[in-house]
């Protein structure tokens, strides 16, 4: 019974402990605190539970002591408190003095509980959406070594990624260096800067890098180095680049990922590639890695782009006949088909843009769109739609500068003989700031001459002349048009007078 109390004691240790443990190849000093341990302490198990105590005690001794503590909390758990700790720094608005307690108060001792870092980074995962906060909980994580263990090479890859897409590239590399002084340089280290490189578009330094990479005997480069380097010259329009890098690749006998074949595919539509496109896309169905979800969505936004309509309608149909659900990835390529159908020749293409506008909400309203749509509606002389979307963009105030979108507002409310609601744009559009054409103000003088409203019509004048646009000869003929069809002889007599004064010659036979 001695014995057996001494086990229920010992295990007792071993409980409170347990989760600390992680792989060593000989027995390490605790790096859990004394205080801590005593906090936590549990009591001793009755002597009923020793012949189970005896049990696990000897399964623990006949297995290797180099296992993984975070492994005996489920990943569900870990999940569930992370999430939490998150929620409770989303709470203090950014307040780093706040932040910095509610990590010392809940942060510290479940970080503690992972000392492979791996609830530091299920937290920065997490806050993937609010990269200051990310980067003020990884610096906190930083400075604060004592509270948990060193440092990992995958916290400090995750750090250089947060740092890299805030745009600051000066502070990913200070944690590059710091991690390579603690001699934890990798590979994965090298793919995070390099990931920060390109995403700031200093290309040619994340060259430099993957040659840094090449050259270093400790590591070797991965597919993820190779999906970096050919995201970043697709970006750029270097497809030679681009496919020395794949050729490369291929030379390894590294198997190329979905991400290989996204950076492509994506690098040839950037460059407007489109048979290249088409072929990538060929060669990944006859390989091993079939085309996912994000290719299929590639394919669709490349067809779009290129305007053809009946490829893109192909893989629209496909994607909707697998029951897709419409997610914000599906609705960005929706809104480039809509862009493609507003160019084309397409006779239903009003028909489908709005089936398309029925699936994409509210709250994903884009300016392009907005002015895409308002021509569409232009060339197809539907005036109610386009004083709808009209209305939209000034609610939204969105400047329109486009002479071939006002050429067909104009265009619209000309064949409609609508002049009230062309005065009525023409107010709105110079409060709104939108490009001031003087065929704007042609048409207004046009559409009240046929009315026979010619007080209106030399109104438009004194617009002209208060926002100081200077009167053309186009303008002089269609006074000289409107007085002459409307028998008005002594104002005829003015206009032409004032023609010959500007040089320009006037023969009146060509007013029949």
């Amino acid at each position: 019974m001695k014995r057996v109390w001494k086990f229920s004691e010992f295990e007792k240790c071993l409980k409170i402990a347990r989760s600390s443990l992680y792989t060593h190849d000989r027995i390490a000093k605790p790096l859990i605190p004394i205080r801590f341990i005593c906090q936590n302490a549990t009591p001793t198990p009755h002597a009923d539970e020793n012949r189970a105590s005896v049990s696990y005690l000897a399964s623990l001794f006949t297995q290797k002591l180099s296992y993984n503590g975070a492994e005996m909390i489920p990943r569900k758990s870990l999940n569930e408190e992370v999430c939490k700790l998150k929620d409770g720094l989303l709470k203090q608005d950014g307040d780093v003095d706040k932040i910095g307690g509610v990590l010392e108060e809940f942060g510290a001792p479940l970080f503690r509980r992972y000392p492979n870092g791996s609830a530091v980074l299920s937290l920065l995962t997490q806050l993937r959406a609010f990269p200051s906060l990310a980067l003020e909980v990884f610096v906190w994580r930083r400075e604060h070594p004592e509270y948990v263990a060193p440092m990992t090479r995958d916290e400090y890859a995750k750090g250089i990624s947060i740092a890299g897409r805030l745009k600051n590239v000066d502070l990913a590399v200070e944690f590059f260096k710091e991690a390579s002084n603690k001699e934890l340089k990798g590979t994965s280290l090298f793919n995070a800067l390099m990931s920060a490189y390109s995403y700031n578009g200093f290309t040619f330094k994340c060259q430099s890098l993957f040659r840094d990479l090449k050259a270093d005997p400790a590591c070797t480069p991965s597919i993820i180095t190779y999906n970096i380097l050919i995201a970043a010259y697709g970006r750029l329009v270097l497809v030679d680049h681009m496919e020395v890098i794949h050729k490369e690749l291929k030379d390894l006998n590294l198997e190329p990922n979905v991400f290989t074949y996204v950076s492509l595919i994506s690098g040839y539509i950037t460059a407007w590639m489109w048979e290249e496109m088409e072929a990538t896309y060929q060669a990944m169905k006859a390989g091993p890695i079939k085309p996912n979800l994000n290719i299929h969505l590639l394919m669709l936004r490349g067809y779009a782009v290129a305007g053809k309509l009946e490829k893109m309608e192909e893989y629209y149909e496909m994607l909707m006949d697998c029951d897709h659900h419409i997610d914000i990835h599906l609705i960005r390529v929706m809104k480039v088909m809509i862009r493609a159908y507003c160019k084309s020749s397409d006779a239903e293409r009003v028909r489908k843009v709005e089936q398309l506008l029925m699936k994409i909400p509210q709250s994903e309203y884009r300016p392009w769109l907005n002015v895409s749509l308002i021509y569409l509606y232009a060339k197809e002389d539907l005036l109610e739609q386009m004083e709808t979307s009209i209305n939209e963009a000034f609610e939204h105030q969105v400047y329109v500068k486009t002479v071939g979108v006002m050429n067909a507002i104009i265009g619209c409310y000309f064949r409609h003989n609508a002049v009230d609601k062309l005065a009525d744009f023409v107010k709105c559009a110079e409060v709104a700031g939108w490009k001031r054409c003087r065929s704007l103000y042609h048409c207004k003088m046009v559409l009240y001459s046929s009315q026979m409203r010619l007080s209106e019509m030399e109104r438009v004048l004194e617009e002209m002349h208060r926002i100081n646009m200077h009167f053309s000869k186009k303008t002089y003929w269609i006074l000289v048009k409107a007085y002459y069809r409307w028998d008005e002889m002594s104002k005829l007599k003015q206009v032409v007078g004032m023609m010959w004064k500007h040089g320009y010659k006037v023969h009146l036979a060509a007013c029949n």
